[in-house]
């Protein structure tokens, strides 16, 4: 990146900035993405990994934004990422007679109908209204006094890092120069305009001058901290709101769908999560450590206390897996409640040279990054192409279905059963191939993690070798889910998962041992950050651990 000026340089490797990069670069521009630290590592890892219209936008009357997102919705689970994002069924128990049906179900009919009015809603089936006892045979964890019917609707999922992850190489394959552990210390400048961004290499040390015509700040919550190294006032201020989230095992809650509840604050989701769940989340300000948000005894005992209400065997904290805390960024200025500030995004040109663009969410980023680009774009004396990431797959979307209806004979071909072979379809797409060429070279791969079966070793080496993995956090964190799918968070299976890495990435037995014991202070930070009573003792106990391996 350093060696030549490229037309786009973007700052940040959350969803947002992934997606801009493959924007700009799908365009003809030279295009360069740098990360401070992994892929996705900020809230693009931490979300509640739904691709949704925002039912509840409706209910604000912010129609814009709903049908924007279904189109987005829509776009993903057919053409662009089909292999990444499925559908996935909620249950809405009622529980007033009359007027509630009536009420929430031309809601969720007016959402069906938005999504098919764009062409991009036949991949989901419609909604439907539940009579109670048909609501109970669906999803038998219920309370029989929780709800007098109820409304089954539709929407899609996704595991968001692994969604940027792909992102970031499908920018990469279309030619964007992309790096992670790459910090930006500060801006370029030639009199007002920005040319560019001084960038530290967090890994190798050493600091290079990246020149480009145009910079896109797409940092999420630290967008107010870039700014300030450009010395000069935002236009707008992003706010952080941290929302937490469960996750238990699939027994613990006997359904057959997820749950949506509402909260007096907003709504709770039980999410299906592979052989897990997923209970979230809060919604409450934060102004700590924006890298590590913290989830305390509270939150948790927030959530446990609201599915609870529902359910007719309660869950406990020995039921908990996983926990995981997110940091929403929102554009201030709107409201006082986090719950009610914007959704939207925004665009600004702070000073030349310099795009930002913050708000939104995940389900947008697409038209995030195009719109970000388009504003690069009009600082460019340049003839650009229009954006064309409407019909530009990302890496594994193609051949997928072909793959998919022919997993039967792979699975025959490799001798992994059917169910593995889907699973890797799931994660890697048309990708699964090279991630089968691993395991035919050494058969060893093919094996399971010993205490995370859920995954084959393969994947692990996968991950340093083509996923760009550079630390066991990463894996165990991001390229898998390890660390909130297990009830020991990883700890188990740090030991097989950095000997697996340490020959792709060139790590002696010293290297393996610090990247374990760093992982294993990094979980134990967590385990005493989830004890404390309130945000502030959380954030201070899990600051109790180094963000980075010693050298």
């Amino acid at each position: 990146m350093a060696e030549h000026e490229l037309d786009v340089l973007v700052v940040g490797g959350g969803v947002v900035g992934a997606g801009t990069a493959l924007d700009a670069v799908t365009r003809g521009l030279s295009t360069g993405l740098v990360e401070a630290r992994d892929w996705a590592s900020g809230t693009s890892s931490r979300s509640s990994k739904l691709i949704h219209g925002g039912l509840r936008y409706l209910e604000m009357l912010d129609f814009a934004l709903v049908r924007e997102a279904l189109k987005e919705r829509g776009l993903l689970l057919e053409r662009l990422a089909p292999h990444l994002v499925r559908p996935v069924p909620f249950l809405y128990p009622l529980q007033h007679q009359g007027w509630e049906r009536l009420y929430a179900g031309a809601g969720v009919a007016l959402y069906d109908a938005m999504a098919m009015a764009r062409g991009h809603g036949r991949g989901l089936p419609v909604h439907r209204h539940l009579s109670r006892r048909h609501a109970l045979r669906v999803a038998p964890c219920l309370k029989k006094d929780a709800l007098v019917g109820a409304l089954q609707y539709y929407d899609a999922q996704m595991d968001d890092a692994r969604f940027v992850a792909t992102l970031v190489r499908t920018a990469a394959a279309y030619g964007a120069r992309v790096a992670n552990r790459a910090r930006v210390t500060g801006f370029l400048r030639e009199g007002e305009r920005v040319v560019g961004a001084r960038v530290q290499d967090v890994e190798g040390g050493g600091e290079y001058e990246v020149r480009a015509k145009q910079v896109v700040n797409a940092t999420g919550v630290w967008t107010d901290d870039t700014q300030a190294m450009v010395g000069e006032r935002g236009r707008f201020h992003v706010r952080a709101s941290k929302g937490i989230h469960l996750v238990v095992p699939k027994d613990r809650i006997h359904s057959t769908t997820g749950l949506i509840l509402r909260t007096e604050k907003s709504v709770l989701f039980v999410i299906p999560w592979g052989r897990h769940w997923i209970v979230g989340t809060t919604d409450t300000d934060w102004d700590l450590d924006k890298a590590h948000p913290a989830a305390s005894s509270a939150d948790i005992d927030y959530l446990l206390e609201h599915v609870n209400s529902v359910l007719a065997v309660p869950l406990t904290r020995d039921d908990v897996e996983g926990v995981y805390a997110g940091l929403r960024p929102l554009l201030a200025g709107e409201s006082d409640a986090t719950s009610k500030l914007s959704r939207e995004h925004t665009v600004a040109h702070p000073v030349p040279g310099l795009v930002v663009v913050a708000g939104g969410k995940y389900t947008t980023y697409r038209v995030m990054a195009k719109d970000a680009v388009d504003a690069a774009v009009h600082g460019l004396d340049l003839r650009v192409a229009d954006c064309v990431t409407e019909d530009t797959p990302l890496v594994g979307a193609e051949g997928y279905w072909a793959l998919w209806n022919g997993r039967a004979r792979t699975a025959a071909r490799t001798g992994l059963h059917t169910a593995r072979v889907e699973h890797l379809l799931h994660r890697y797409g048309a990708m699964a191939e090279e991630v089968l060429d691993l395991i035919a070279a050494d058969p060893s791969l093919g094996e399971p993690l010993q205490a995370a079966d859920d995954y084959l070793r393969a994947e692990i080496t996968y991950a340093a070798s083509h996923e760009g993995a550079r630390h066991l956090d990463d894996v165990l964190t991001r390229r898998t889910r390890i660390s909130i799918e297990t009830f020991d968070r990883g700890t188990r299976s740090a030991r097989e998962a950095a000997e697996l890495m340490a020959p792709v990435l060139g790590w002696d037995e010293d290297r393996i041992k610090r990247e374990v014991q760093h992982y294993e202070k990094r979980v134990e930070a967590e385990r005493e950050s989830q004890r404390q009573p309130d945000d502030l003792t959380a954030d201070a106990a899990r600051l109790g651990a180094p963000d980075i391996v010693p050298r």
